[in-house]
């Protein structure tokens, strides 16, 4: 199975780290497509196990290459192919609950409780209400915390989130949605404290 068309010439034998850094240095996404091509056995494997599905699992190879290549330089990567299991195996999790629907955006009372909170993670927010947001922030547990961080003011995906920190989709979505609820009490009380005090 092949997927990226790399440069006929028979290619240097680079180690998976020598390919990384080559690709971090350049930014020539040959280096990185001849690392993943590497993979794309147990890429594919990987998914067919999950997805059980020859079609999908061939195009979710694509989409994780796709996925990556922009994103792989910035993560601090020891073991690739470890890494890069934990990654196949997390967005095949992420389709598959896509596909049940289990993962669509929450217009629930738990997830959209807290226009305040969105509000304070805006740009028009004065230098109270900043001052209460990153108080409460440091008071938040660190998964909630790294987990609300990324969504909010790194503009991460759920799936991106889970591929960041290795924590499970369902954990993260509880984290984002916990994590809201604590900032919304915890700021209109520091803001309500504050009030009261001036």
């Amino acid at each position: 199975m092949r997927f990226f068309g790399l440069n006929k010439k028979k290619p240097i034998e680079y180690s998976d780290e020598e390919l990384l850094e080559l690709y971090r240095d350049s930014g020539d996404s040959e280096y990185f497509g001849q690392l993943y091509n590497r993979y794309i056995p147990l890429v594919y494997g990987v998914c067919l196990k999950y997805l059980q599905d020859e079609d999908r699992s061939q195009d979710a190879v694509m989409e994780i290459f796709e996925n990556l290549l922009p994103k792989v330089a910035a993560y601090d990567i020891k073991v690739f192919r470890t890494w890069l299991y934990s990654v196949v195996k997390n967005h095949c999790f992420h389709l598959i609950k896509s596909n049940k629907r289990e993962i669509a955006v929450d217009f629930d009372s738990n997830l959209m409780e807290s226009d305040s909170v969105l509000t304070l993670f805006g740009e028009e927010t004065d230098d109270e209400q900043e001052s209460a947001l990153n108080y409460c922030m440091a008071k938040l547990s660190e998964p909630q915390r790294v987990s609300i961080s990324k969504f909010f003011y790194e503009d991460m995906s759920y799936a991106d989130i889970v591929e960041a920190t290795g924590y499970d989709l369902k954990s993260v979505k509880s984290y984002i949605q916990n994590g809201k609820r604590n900032l919304k009490n915890c700021t209109e009380s520091r803001l309500k404290l504050n009030n009261e005090i001036s």
